[in-house]
């Protein structure tokens, strides 16, 4: 099974913004993008190419898959 995994932590240290600047620039909550960072919560995909256009780098560099372990 596959799991999406996010940048967003990293790419928002880089550029020293918030948790709540990042959310008013793209509309959302600051609680959005805690559970989006924390892999609580998948984004739609206007709201990842939305964070993506706000760090300045595709899609695919800020959300990805991973494998996911097997819970057994």
């Amino acid at each position: 099974m596959t799991k999406l995994t996010t940048k967003m932590y990293e790419f928002r240290k880089a550029m020293n913004i918030q948790q709540a600047e990042l959310a008013d620039r793209v509309g959302v909550r600051r609680e959005t993008i805690g559970k989006l960072e924390n892999g609580k919560y998948n984004p739609s995909l206007k709201l990842a190419m939305d964070i993506a256009k706000v760090f300045g780098v595709s899609v695919e560099e800020v959300f990805f898959f991973t494998a996911e372990e097997d819970e057994e």
